[in-house]
């Protein structure tokens, strides 16, 4: 049998790669439905990245609208910005999402898609949000639940410690798909309602590009959480036996 590189590196486009994957469409199909943007509205995308979902909002405002893509990272927002060069009605800026540059109450859609998950405060960031929403406004956050993450081993207590690892320590707010309805009622949204959806992998190597099971596995050694035969037969097994694995990402609908 071929030596099997368990390191894959993840995908430059990552968020790109995400999007394209069975599991990135099927919950961002959700999100752009739930948002029901109409024509000449204004959308903001919190940690908007390289514009992955920008054009998409565009298409929904048309001209008559505006779209902003905002994120921390400088060249991520070059490369939206890029991205963006035809559509003159969305645009992309660098800005700290816990302190927006925004007029309260002057948006109608905010958007964020996997960005809580990394943030210092992401109370804040939904406080930031709620005011900028209009009244009639509503905001739509997909974060997953590594916490509900489950990987098919026959020692199912391997594939635990594989995930508290990731729970402990490559994830900063791991279990923040749970809790977004309730930060959204304490940021003042009227109503919040959570739509879960289960992302199901079976092929190995595209939750290895998503998840970085290769490369996550050897941090788990190198952290105490797996020795290194366990580590090897693991991802021995996960390469070479049929591949089963789950997490459950909710899309959080919260009306201003």
């Amino acid at each position: 049998m071929p030596e099997i590189d368990y390191l894959t590196a993840a995908p430059a486009d990552y968020l790109q790669y995400v999007a394209r994957s069975d599991a990135g469409r099927l919950y961002k199909s959700i999100a752009l439905e739930q948002l029901q943007i109409e024509a000449g509205q204004t959308i903001v995308d919190l940690g908007c990245g390289p514009g992955t979902d920008l054009a998409d909002f565009a298409d929904a405002t048309g001209p008559e609208g505006s779209v902003i893509g905002l994120d921390l990272d400088q060249g991520a927002v070059q490369d939206a910005a890029r991205m963006l060069a035809t559509v003159p009605w969305a645009s992309a800026r660098q800005a700290d999402i816990h302190a927006l540059d925004l007029a309260s109450a002057g948006v109608d859609r905010v958007h964020a898609d996997r960005v809580l998950q990394h943030e210092a405060d992401p109370a804040q960031v939904l406080q930031e949000a709620r005011r900028i929403l209009r009244p009639t406004g509503r905001a739509v956050f997909a974060e997953p639940d590594y916490d509900t993450l489950v990987i098919d081993y026959p020692d199912a207590g391997v594939m635990r410690a594989y995930r508290s690892f990731v729970n402990d320590h490559v994830v900063r707010n791991s279990t923040i798909g749970r809790q977004l309805t309730r930060l959204a009622v304490e940021a003042n949204f009227a109503h919040a309602q959570s739509i879960p959806v289960a992302s199901v992998f079976e092929d190995v190597r595209v939750a290895d590009h998503i998840l970085g099971l290769g490369r996550v596995t050897q941090r788990a050694v190198a952290a105490g959480y797996l020795d290194q035969r366990t580590a090897a037969d693991w991802l021995n097994h996960l390469w070479t036996e049929r591949f089963t694995a789950a997490m459950t990402l909710f899309v959080v609908v919260a009306v201003a």
